[in-house]
């Protein structure tokens, strides 16, 4: 390999499994472009090895219950419980046993890039998924715990598949007809969980992108209905819109 160029080098180990015979014969060449490969390499390899670690962790719940020949655990989580305007959205997630995303987490810790990446990856591998939706309005109306948990139930009763287990995000709902359990942090510590709050989230942030078309000086689609400055001041300018929580503003004195 000493004759061949580094970029050569960089392109084989892109495609190829490095060897301890081929590491050896890469660190004894003189050149230190190629020591760096070897270095970013090893750096990678060590990255995969903390996801594959983290993924098998976050499994934990899912591995038990099929362990038990439940073998159809659904995953819910909602997104938009904070925000002045727009609706909060609650997805439910059945995975298969051979679900492999490495770098799944709680969707706050995923880079916003990666979210729409995410998203395809889950709903086109995923059993089921199915997202249920309360709009301010009825925010207003019945509270926004109320609200999730009602959007928590409408995603889960879309399942069509013969539900096992219900693994929640944080949420207690009671009058299910299948066995749940809460869990606290769950979108970190449940593949399931996670993968319905990057569902939701991608869901959420596309409905505010759309309603950004009708409202576009309140930036919805940067802010997500959230209070931003730049969100209090369009406020303060253009008063609210029907898409806004009239409950919520009221604590900020609109």
């Amino acid at each position: 390999m000493n004759e061949w160029k580094i970029s050569k080098i960089k392109e084989f180990l892109e495609m190829n499994q490095m060897t301890d015979e081929l590491k050896l014969r890469l660190l004894n060449d003189t050149r230190k472009g190629v020591h760096k490969i070897v270095q970013e390499y090893e750096k990678k390899e060590e990255q995969q090895r903390q996801l594959k670690e983290k993924f098998i962790e976050m499994s934990q719940f899912e591995r038990e219950f099929w362990k038990k020949d439940e073998r159809i655990i659904v995953g819910v989580d909602e997104v938009g419980r904070g925000p002045l305007a727009g609706p909060v959205v609650a997805c439910a997630v059945v995975l298969p046993e051979d679900f492999c995303l490495l770098g799944l987490d709680d969707s706050k810790k995923i880079h916003k890039a990666k979210h729409e990446l995410f998203y395809n990856y889950i709903v086109n591998h995923a059993l089921d998924v199915q997202v249920g939706i309360v709009e301010a309005q009825e925010i207003d109306e019945i509270n926004i715990l109320q609200a999730t948990k009602k959007a928590m139930r409408e995603a889960i009763h879309l399942i069509s598949l013969p539900i096992n287990h219900v693994l929640i995000d944080a949420v207690e709902l009671t009058g299910l007809t299948y066995k749940s359990t809460s869990i606290i942090k769950g979108d970190q510590k449940s593949i399931s969980i996670a993968a319905a709050s990057i569902v939701a989230k991608v869901t959420r942030d596309r409905i505010m992108k759309e309603i950004d078309h009708q409202y576009p000086m309140y930036q919805f689609k940067k802010n997500s209905g959230y209070g931003t400055k730049e969100h209090i001041n369009a406020i303060e300018q253009y008063g609210i819109t029907e898409i806004h929580r009239k409950s919520f503003l009221k604590s900020i004195n609109y």
